[in-house]
Formats: structure tokens, sequence, C-alpha cells
């Protein structure tokens, strides 16, 4: 992106709401609560024809530094230092407030291209809210409705004064032709199919999840070595589900921090509930999971409900048991959490587990070593080769029952997708295979192909009877 833009202005002014017009997507919560945002919310903006990265951020208060609102006003005023510009968002509906006025002292002091905003103008009555904004000495606030996309191309033009055209429209760089990689045909073709590597290029999209207070946004900030998430002693202090980047050993990871669960019966609060959406969509979108469990008070039944969430999504998951430093008797707790571990999550058999601190950064290699152990296993394919031999000396070992006297044949097997592994079996009377054997297989495969922690698919299919639709003949 060619440059970069926060949104800043007190409560519920509408900073959330332009945000989401700018970057044409709903990822930012919205609602008529003050101080929805507390994080810094990135994203790729598109107004007209510039090109841009938007931050969305608290409201600014006046609060003590040590205060949940201090915290939220220190995160504002780094995405301010780090922005190249900044839209100073105000209410043309309500008018002015004493805030707005020690807000924008603050921007101008800080000697950055500021551009006011005046929003919600569409709104009857905002005429004297919007003359009131001259006198704030930033210039002539530019009108717009952010929620019903009014006044976005004024909008543009005076980005675009602020910054000047060669700032707001860099020059696009060419890509040389010898750039381009072109594969080159063997001309041979293997008798078995190969199966493909594991591509460590691409980028890895993790999501932290876990029950509130767990030390998601700690472990998160450890990771970035600087505090670039809210984090506190309070419970329930991440609402929106943030994305941030970062490279670990030449890796790109994308690292999603989300509001912590709580047990459905305890979610009352609308806004809470939009947390908790916001955090199942980004389990869905993550290619692996971070269960982090309190190491302290572990194995709630909120923790079990969590891991079960994520493997029923077909995600991979990874189980970090935060708050490590607080432990006195490590080995004991370790051994104790291990049998706990393959007794209560039958269903995830051989799922890694770590040791961690949050707060002091103990443990964060390991963690991330078996986030990218456990994403090769979700990304593994097996070939049809291999896996009809295995389906053979399956059922040697362990035969098929039979019903009504007869007995259930196995044919053929094949791997039809990865992420998570997914198998398709030719048998006759799939219907009648019961619910036993195919955890058979599944624990098979588990332990022949090293494909632990991750959820595996096993799905039947019988071949079609060419006679079945003729009549029988008398």
């Amino acid at each position: 992106m060619s440059f970069t833009v926060a949104i800043v202005g007190r409560p519920n002014v509408g900073k959330s709401t332009l945000f989401n017009r700018l970057v044409g997507k709903k990822l930012a919560l919205v609602d008529d609560t003050p101080g929805v945002t507390r994080d810094r919310r990135p994203g790729d903006a598109r107004l007209i024809d510039l090109r841009f990265t938007i931050v969305d951020t608290a409201g600014l208060e006046e609060a003590h530094e040590e205060s949940l609102q201090g915290r939220m006003r220190a995160q504002t005023e780094a995405a301010i230092d780090e922005a190249d510009l900044s839209l100073f968002v105000v209410d043309a509906k309500t008018g002015l407030t004493p805030v707005d006025t020690a807000l924008a002292e603050m921007l101008r002091r800080r000697g950055k291209p500021v551009i006011l905003v005046a929003n919600k103008s569409e709104a009857r009555g905002s005429d004297a809210g919007f003359y009131d904004a001259y006198s704030l000495g930033l210039g002539e606030p530019t009108p717009i409705s952010a929620e019903h996309g009014q006044g976005m191309l004024d909008l543009r033009d005076a980005i675009v004064a602020a910054l000047g055209e060669e700032r707001a429209f860099p020059p696009k760089e060419d890509v040389a032709v010898t750039d381009v990689d072109i594969p080159q045909s063997t001309g041979a073709d293997d008798e078995e199919e190969e199966e493909p590597a594991y591509d460590d290029s691409k980028p890895l999209r993790v999501a932290i999840v876990g029950r509130p207070n767990a030390g998601k946004s700690t472990l998160i900030n450890r990771f970035l070595g600087e505090d670039r998430l809210l984090t506190g002693p309070e419970a329930g202090i991440t609402r929106d589900s943030i994305s941030v980047e970062w490279d670990w050993r030449g890796r790109m990871i994308k690292m999603f921090d989300t509001a912590g669960m709580r047990r459905k019966a305890k979610v009352i609060e609308k806004l809470e509930k939009l947390s908790v959406a916001d955090a199942l969509r980004a389990i869905r979108f993550a290619e692996l999971v971070v269960v982090v469990f309190d190491a302290t008070i572990p194995f709630e039944k909120q923790d079990l409900h969590i891991v079960d969430l994520v493997l029923r999504e077909g995600r991979a998951a990874v189980l970090a048991f935060n708050k490590w430093d607080m432990i006195e008797d490590p080995q004991a707790v370790l051994a104790d959490l291990r049998e706990k571990t393959d007794r209560l999550l039958p269903q995830a058999r051989g799922i890694r587990a770590v040791p961690i601190s949050g707060q002091t950064g103990r443990g964060l290699d390991k963690l991330m070593q078996s986030i990218i152990d456990t994403d090769k296993v979700w990304n593994k394919r097996i070939s049809t080769a291999r896996l009809n031999r295995w389906l053979e000396q399956q059922q040697v070992q362990h035969p098929p029952p039979a019903v009504s006297g007869r007995r259930i044949k196995l044919k053929y097997m094949t791997q039809v997708k990865a992420r998570p592994p997914a198998f398709m079996i030719s048998c006759t009377r799939s219907d009648a295979l019961p619910e036993s054997y195919t955890r058979y297989l599944i624990n098979g495969l588990r332990a022949d192909f090293d494909m632990p922690s991750v959820p595996i698919r096993i799905h039947y299919r019988s071949p079609d009877n060419p006679y079945e639709s003729k009549k029988r003949r008398t």
C-alpha cells in the first residue's frame, strides 16, 4: 500500500462505520454502545482510485494512564504516530464537545497532516455542528455519511490535497519477464503418484482462541516483541478479532487475536454475542488454531467445548498451557495435564500441547514449531496406491462386520482432499457399516501415516446397482 491513514476521534462518532465503508467489508464491530473498538485494526482501503492502509482506533478519552481507557488512548496515539495522515472524525449531528477540542490540540502538536471529517452530516439539524467544526482550527471540514456512503468523493479529494498526488499515486513497479519462473515438463510419468511436498513459503494463518483472561493478547504481544494489543487484568478486553503479521524464521505468520469465549448461557449482551461471532469467523478463516488454556485452572468445561468446536470446523489445533511461570511444581502438573489431555480429548488423539508463559516468553519457540508441524499434517496428502495397500492390511487384521450373513467389503480408497485430510472408500452396503469401524480406520490412519492431532474425515460410497431400476421378470 502507498500510505497509511488512521481514523481518530472520541467514542461513538462513527469511526468503525467509516472503516468498514473504506475496506468494503464489515470487519470492525459496530454498535450504538460507546467504546466498542479497543485495539488498532488495520485494513486494506479502497476509495475511488486510491489504495492505502486504513487503521481503525479506539475512541480517545481523557483518562489515567493505568486505566483501561488510558491504555486504549496509548494504542490510539501509537497509531497516529505511525500513520502518514489522520482522519479526525467529529459528530456533526451532536456537535462539538470539550473532548473534540482537546483532541484537535493533540493532533496539531504532532505536526502531521489531519483531515477534519464531519460524519453524520446527512442528519436533520447537522448544519450547526458542521459549521462549529471550523472552530477547531484544522481547516475546512469534509461532510460525509459513513453509514450511507455520502461524501466519499470529497473525502478522496481531501486526502489527495493533504498528501499530494505523488504520494497518493505512487508509480507502479514493472515486473521483469526474467523474474517469472516457467515450469518445465519432464515428459515422464511416474507409475505411482507423488505425494506433494509441504510448501513452507506460504503465509500461515493462525487464530488464538480461549476463555476470557487466558492470556491470548499477552501471548501475541510477546511474539511481536511490542505492546501491539491491549492487555490488562480485566477479563474480556479484546472484542474485535485483530490480525497482526510477523516473520518467524523466514515464514510469514498472520495471527488473529480473538475475544474470549464464555459458555453460551452466560453470553447475554448483544456486543459480546457479536464478539464471539467474530471469533468464530476467525476460526473458520484460519488454517491452524491455538487454544490457550490457563494452566492454573485448566480443562474447564468451556475449554473442552472450544477444542471440540475447532475440530468440528475441520481446523488443526495446538494446545498452549499459558501462565506456566505461576506453576509451583511443573513436573507433577505437566504429567497431570498429559493424562487429562488423553482422557478428556479422545477425539484429538495425539494433539500437541505446549507449556508456555506469555509474560516471560518461555516455550514460544517450541509452540511455533508445534504449529508448523501440525500444519504439515493438516496439509498432508497420501498416494492412492499406499492407501489401498494399507486398507487391505487393515481388513486382514480386523475384517469388517457381517450384516445379515453377508460380509461388508471395502474395495477402494483414495484421498479426496487435504486441509483437513478427507478420504473416500468405495464399499458394499456403506449404510450398514458401524461407526466403531470408522473409528478403527481413523485411528489406524493416525498411527500408520503419522497424522496426530488433526481431524480426519472418512466418507463411504456404494457402487450403483445396474439392475436396481429394472423390473423383476415374472
